[in-house]
């Protein structure tokens, strides 16, 4: 369907493609992976709109129609004076429109010519539309989706989810020749995901989607296209295989390396002996067996595997230090059953008092809710999509609520969805680093350290005179992210802190989070954050919130949601990997490849559910 031969481009500031190739066939699901600032959504739009852009190589497109495309920021619509169903029906309603104004035209048209060619223009687009079935279509896929109910619903009632998974249906009702979706799993609650998957898998079309969401990943896709360091890998295969296929990979490069280390070792070894007994005895078979040992240590040093693809590029996240806080135990055993070590231990110290909160717009959405932070806990706010929760975290940070209490020496760390509230997005990545200060000191003295801390961040320094507007939305979290970092707040409200950030920077800021002595507070939707950073859940349900463990909530989500025995088979999974990289740490080859085939057994079964 797209072939793409040799595609070379980028900015003058960065190059993002060189000389990459592969294709999308019809009918496949494919999803393009990536770090953040890689170029994938650039990528997406060459392929859509190619004329726009000046590159090198090809782009081919085997059949020419019609493109569904869904924006991970588009919300426009939403203020829309129409239910759902007239909403997901415009299309086919301006289609009969057009064939009526077209028919009455030829009443009285003396050229018909015209006429007939638009005619017959509507009548294609109509069948490849199925368009005399659209009012069945569309209760269809509201089914698919679980929005059923939503029908008769104005659309400006519905949740911010609810409204992306219309977006999603909208283009699905239309049968495009390819369907191309940038992020459309951004904000999404558990049910509203859930209503993704189907809609995904149900789709018999082509699609091409963006996204970092794990749960996706692993259940909606058939082909992936790695874009990495300017480069794309191309697998034909479910993203469970191709993650195992480069461990599997980067098992036998590293066991490589380490051979070739060996014999370069060795061979070092013997050229020093050949250079002394040389410099004592003048030889020229022995100056030509040392000119012929230096020559082949050259040539396995010129061989040598440099750092694989397969050792993808991760950020290192460092959350603010702080100074060690008093613990003492807290609860019974039984109570902190399932919960991990921080919050079993911490102090007593309340950082953050709710009482009686609430939050209405048109109608309430919190009411009554209370609950306390202690110092050094870690926990979400879950739950469904609009209600309220990103309205609570600003509150708490704008600490002008009368029903939220902060400790007065609380030190407040916020990052925001919303990019543009947290960053000027006028300023370069300088310019907004040179603002950030610490008791009104800056905390960078020059733009050289500026350059070295970001490298982190993976923000190259070509990259660090570009305005923050043109930077992904993933690259902005993690700037938002690099700013907190050097701040000494000790305590973080982090709303859905890993929208938009890939698969590897989720990871890192997982880590960051569990090592972080602060307290934190967050708002999230991702399971696996949740599951891996948090003492325990506030779930809000009816307007307030309960607390649960993170056991319980495990459990509900696994009866509601997921899988259970696909997410039990997913963390054997991951302590399988685990072993892995710890015996290749060790350089026991041997033993990491027997896990290897312990994992393979394993990922042919989660393949298979």
């Amino acid at each position: 369907m797209i072939k793409v031969e040799k595609l070379s481009y980028g900015f003058p500031q960065k190059e993002l493609y060189k000389d990459v190739s592969f294709t999308i066939e019809d009918g496949q699901h494919c999803v393009l992976i990536g770090s953040n600032g890689t170029g994938k959504t650039t990528l997406v739009d060459i392929l859509l709109n190619d004329d726009k852009y000046l590159y090198d190589g090809k782009v081919i497109r085997d059949v020419e129609g019609r493109y569904g495309y869904t924006s991970q920021f588009d919300r426009d619509e939403k203020e829309q004076d129409c239910t759902v169903f007239e909403f997901l029906a415009e299309d086919f309603v301006k289609l009969q429109s057009d064939m009526e104004e077209v028919c009455t035209q030829m009443e009285t048209a003396e050229d018909m010519d015209a006429l007939m060619e638009r005619y017959q223009q509507i009548l294609d687009e109509s069948m490849s539309m199925d368009a005399d079935n659209y009012e069945i279509n569309i209760r269809k896929e509201l089914k698919v989706a679980g929005l059923q109910n939503l029908e008769t619903l104005s659309l400006a009632a519905i949740s911010g989810g609810e409204y992306k998974l219309l977006q999603v249906i909208k283009q699905m009702l239309r049968k495009p020749t390819i369907l191309v979706m940038d992020e459309p799993d951004v904000f999404l609650d558990f049910e509203n995901l859930n209503g993704l998957r189907d809609l995904l898998n149900s789709y018999k079309g082509t699609i091409l989607a963006i996204t970092h969401n794990r749960y996706l990943l692993h259940h909606c896709f058939n082909k992936i296209l790695h874009l990495e360091d300017c480069d794309i890998q191309e697998f034909d295969g479910t993203f469970i295989e191709y993650n195992f296929s480069l461990l599997a990979k980067k098992v036998e490069l590293q066991e490589q390396v380490a051979k070739e280390q060996e014999e370069i070792e060795r061979n070092e070894k013997i050229v020093e002996k050949l250079r002394a007994n040389a410099t004592r005895v003048t030889s020229a078979s022995r100056g030509k067996a040392l000119h012929a040992r230096v020559s082949y240590l050259e040539r396995l040093e010129a061989r040598r595997i440099k750092a694989p693809f397969v050792n993808l590029r991760q950020p290192k996240i460092l959350l603010p230090e702080l100074a060690n806080i008093p613990i003492e135990a807290k609860g019974s055993e039984e109570e902190n059953t399932g919960v991990t070590v921080e919050a079993q231990l911490g102090s007593n110290k309340t950082i953050l008092q709710v009482n009686d909160y609430t939050v209405a717009y048109e109608e309430t959405l919190l009411e009554n809710v209370s609950f306390e932070l202690k110092a050094g806990e870690k926990v979400a706010i879950v739950g469904p999509n609009g209600t309220g929760k990103t309205t609570l975290l600003r509150d708490i940070y704008k600490k002008e609520s009368k029903f939220i209490a902060i400790d007065e020496e609380a030190k407040i760390g916020f990052l925001s969805q919303i990019h543009g509230e947290m960053l000027n997005e006028n300023n370069t990545i300088y310019e907004e680093m040179e603002s950030v200060c610490k008791d009104g000191t800056p905390v960078f003295e020059n733009r050289a350290q500026i350059a070295e801390y970001l490298k982190d961040y993976y923000f190259d320094v070509d990259m660090l005179k570009s305005k923050i507007e043109v930077l992904s939305g993933g690259e902005k979290n993690l700037l938002q992210l690099a700013k907190i970092a050097v701040s000494d707040a000790d305590l973080l409200l982090l709303d859905e802190p890993t929208s938009h950030l890939d698969t590897y920077s989720q990871i890192a800021l997982e880590k960051a989070i569990a090592d972080y002595q602060g307290t934190v507070l967050m708002v999230s939707h991702d399971f696996y954050t949740i599951a891996n950073c948090v003492d325990y859940v506030l779930f809000v349900e009816d307007k307030t919130v309960r607390k649960m463990r993170i056991r319980s909530f495990r459990k509900m989500i696994y009866e509601n949601h997921f899988n259970k025995d696909y997410l039990e088979l997913e963390q054997k999974k991951k302590e399988l990997e685990t072993r892995i990289e710890n015996y290749l740490k060790n350089n026991d080859y041997a033993s990491a490849k027997d896990v290897c085939e312990e994992l393979e057994i394993l990922v042919e079964k989660m393949i298979i559910k």
